[in-house]
């Protein structure tokens, strides 16, 4: 397949509303390359078709997003796998469409965690460590309980750090993370909204460390990130820029949501902190000099709340 055409049938053929892909130069000679591409795997949570400022948005700052999108194609054909969380990544890890997926549906299953994909699955990460890669899951799983056949260890990732449980990711101050099969208590967080400890951060920090203790590739890693997806909350060094900006009366709650004083500006600043993550991981494939050797995705799971 010739370059040209490769490149017309990636801006072509279609991802989720929001994606967008950054195409590195090795992509553009790919038949040519003797090293494997490291792939990074942006996976946001309900972010909107038109909250980023390269799909049009005026208000909400999203500069290292609209950066990849210039660099690189948007993908504006098609959408995601499910309007719903866990089953479009169950569609997006096993490449089956919802009538065939085995999860189709956001089914809990206490105390924590949600309907597992079966053993013996066939996913991504399964066969990208049959071609030597190092396999991440940074962020949100929603696919299995700990411990149980859809525990992400169990579905082809060698590192898990993040939500095992989708419920549990509505407090973006909660009192433990997973890493692997242990509990990493958050001190100063008290799991009812209140915190110091703010989880997307802490797996930015983590998705950068994988990054650079991997960077001899190749390594895939999904950064499945909880954000903008509610509950409301972002520290104030975020909030503040954009306090000011909308007639914005408080969100009261509701469904189990956390309310918030400010939400519109709230959910701007959510979404400008994901960008801000998305930059400091550009600038770390700088700095480790494999930016041209990493293909980065970025989508979101499904649409805007």
């Amino acid at each position: 397949m010739k370059s040209r055409t490769r490149r017309e049938f990636l801006r072509d053929a279609g991802a989720t509303g929001v994606s967008l892909v950054a195409l590195p130069e090795w992509l553009r000679s790919f038949e040519r390359a003797e090293r494997k591409p490291n792939i990074i795997f942006i996976l946001a949570d309900d972010l909107g078709y038109a909250e980023l400022g390269c799909y049009g948005q005026k208000r909400i700052k999203t500069p290292n997003i609209d950066k990849l999108a210039q660099e690189g194609v948007r993908f504006t054909n098609c959408y995601s796998g499910s309007p719903v969380c866990a089953p479009s990544r169950c569609v997006l890890l096993t490449g089956k469409h919802t009538g065939h997926a085995y999860v189709r549906d956001n089914l809990e299953i206490e105390p924590e965690g949600q309907q597992p994909l079966p053993s013996g699955t066939v996913t991504l990460p399964k066969l990208l460590k049959q071609a030597g890669y190092s396999t991440a899951l940074i962020g949100k799983w929603g696919l299995g309980y700990p411990g149980s056949s859809g525990d992400p260890l169990k579905q082809g990732f060698d590192f898990f750090f993040g939500y095992n449980c989708q419920r549990k990711a509505h407090n973006h101050y909660p009192e433990y993370l997973w890493r692997n099969n242990d509990k990493v208590v958050l001190k100063g967080n008290d799991g009812k909204g209140n915190g110091t400890q703010y989880a997307p951060d802490l797996m930015e920090e983590e998705a950068l460390r994988f990054i650079r203790e991997n960077k001899r590739g190749p390594f895939i890693l999904f950064f499945t990130t909880t954000i903008p997806h509610l509950a409301l909350q972002v520290p104030d060094d975020s909030l503040r820029e954009y306090k000011s900006q909308w007639d914005d009366p408080p969100y009261e709650g509701k469904k189990g949501y956390l309310p918030h004083q400010n939400p519109r500006a709230a959910y701007a600043a959510m979404v400008s902190r994901l960008d801000r993550t998305v930059g400091r991981i550009s600038r770390k494939l700088h700095e480790l000099e494999i930016e041209e050797e990493t293909l980065v995705i970025f989508t979101s799971d499904n649409g805007s709340t």
